[in-house]
């Protein structure tokens, strides 16, 4: 993960890959993505066997950011 702190520095990188562009993403919404349940409950003990259900809420924030593109789309064992 980098941060930079626009969009413009983002496209301005020299390392910058056009077909990483569905990855720009604000702060603000990574903390979104990292409130949902599936991060919150890690330490809890039944976190693997729940983690089917917890996954719900971190699908629905990425749904509510509109990121719905195959980018943002988890490998769901």
């Amino acid at each position: 993960m980098n941060l930079f702190r626009s969009e413009e520095h983002i496209r301005n990188w020299t390392r910058f890959d056009p077909a990483a562009e569905q990855g720009i993403i604000q702060l603000a919404d990574v903390f979104r993505l990292f409130s949902a349940e599936y991060f919150q409950k890690r330490l809890s003990l039944e976190y693997v066997s729940r983690q089917q259900e917890y996954i719900g809420s971190f699908l629905a924030a990425l749904r509510e950011l509109g990121r719905t593109r195959p980018f943002w789309s988890p490998e769901v064992p």
